[in-house]
């Protein structure tokens, strides 16, 4: 079944005055025909007689095009192309659905006023915030809808100005969709990133390029290509040149930590104190909790990262204490990251009992939703690291939490 519009009773015609029911496409077109003949419909919609009969009681589906020739022939006003978008005896949930995305269509073909593409940041940004405190599981599908809405206004003509914006828009949701994608395991995340890149590229936007970059580079991190993340990391910085933006206060610790885990403590130290003044640069709207900022706390978890990493566990320790007085509680993935890293000390400084039992905790304490594919294998990857831990009880413990299913724990 479809969607009529029928008259209210006392109304005087248009939309305004109807109500809806329940109608087929057949019924709606032998409605719409009224008192013309099937052959002059026939000939108004450029197909044949017996076509359009079997279309009226429904013994065939009309195609997007002849539906949408027929609702110009009868003026139906997008009545019967919303129809035959709607599948056979679909339920009303799914008649709602296909109304709105009607609705949707007809909005982004313009024009958009400044209120709508201030809309659309504004869904970006909100997304880049919950980023920082949101299961990966529970904002994807917002995600993915909020995309789509964007792709549909991305689908029209728009003036210069406008689809530009639009365009840094789908940069940033690409790069949060690869993010995304990252904290859960899915390999598709590397598709996004470059989607996101050829968006930020069509734009001209240095800045949503260099933020790219940056982000991309932690793909190849935490997939252990070091030498890759550290060329996109200095690509990052490259593209942004003296801007003071996010890129480069995000690309330089993250950098230093890749320089960190092939033992090169020269240039992890440049690379901190690059991520020092690239931070110090940022406006204060821009040191802030999102997928589009940077912050004192996470310089401090990064740089607590790298000296770990170099086995400095006093600097290490120093930048770990301090990034969890910055941290809200309500970041879990970096606080339990931190918490792995003060483990891996622990296991560095001898003491694997310690190590192990500090490690649980850490999982053990974190919520299940937060438990994302990413930090169970940084927390595997702590445990092959100590192999000592095994013989001991709290190594045992260790390795009963990590592979409790999906739920537990």
């Amino acid at each position: 079944m479809g969607v009529r519009w029928c008259p209210l009773p006392g109304g005087h015609g248009g939309q305004h005055g109807k109500i809806l029911m329940d109608e087929s496409f057949g019924e709606a077109l032998r409605r719409l025909r009224g008192t013309r003949s099937l052959r002059d419909v026939a000939h108004l919609a450029n197909c044949g007689k017996s076509y359009v009969s079997d279309l009226e009681q429904d013994r065939k589906a009309p195609s997007p095009a002849m539906a949408a020739a027929l609702d110009e022939a009868l003026g139906a006003d997008g009545e019967l192309r919303t129809l035959a978008a709607v599948p056979p005896r679909a339920s009303l949930s799914a008649q709602a659905a296909a109304l709105q995305a009607g609705l949707l269509d007809a909005l982004a073909a313009g024009p958009l006023t400044a209120m709508s593409i201030e809309e659309v940041e504004y869904a970006v940004a909100r997304h880049g915030r919950a980023t920082r405190i949101r299961p990966e599981r529970e904002q994807l599908p917002e995600l993915i809808a909020d995309f789509a809405d964007l792709n549909r206004l991305l689908a029209h003509r728009h003036p210069a100005p406008v689809r530009r914006r639009l365009t840094v828009a789908a940069a940033q949701m690409s790069g949060l969709m690869a993010l995304t994608l990252l904290k859960l395991g899915d390999p598709a995340a590397c598709k996004w990133w470059r989607t996101g890149r050829a968006a930020a590229a069509a734009a001209e936007d240095r800045t949503a390029l260099s933020w790219m970059y940056a982000q991309e580079a932690y793909q190849l991190y935490y997939g252990g290509d070091l030498y890759g993340a550290v060329e996109l990391a200095v690509r990052a910085r490259h593209l942004a040149g003296g801007l003071p933006c996010v890129g480069p206060a995000l690309a330089a610790p993250l950098e230093a930590r890749a320089h960190a885990r092939l033992g090169r403590r020269e240039e992890t130290d440049i690379a901190l104190r690059a991520g020092e003044a690239a931070l110090e640069r940022l406006d204060s709207e821009l040191r802030t909790g999102s997928a589009f900022g940077y912050s004192e706390s996470q310089l401090r978890f990064h740089a607590g990262n790298a000296w770990t990493h170099l086995h400095q566990t006093g600097r290490a320790r120093a930048e770990q204490e301090r990034a969890l007085e910055l941290y809200p509680l309500g970041d879990h993935t970096d606080r339990a990251f931190i918490g792995l890293d003060q483990a891996m000390c622990y296991a560095i400084d001898g003491d694997l009992a310690t190590a192990a039992a500090h490690a649980t905790a850490t999982i053990v304490a974190l919520p299940q939703e937060h438990r994302s594919p990413l930090i169970i294998y940084r927390a595997r990857e702590l445990a092959d690291r100590v192999p000592g831990a095994r013989t001991l009880p709290e190594g045992t413990v260790l390795r009963e939490v990590l592979a409790l299913p999906a739920g537990e724990g």
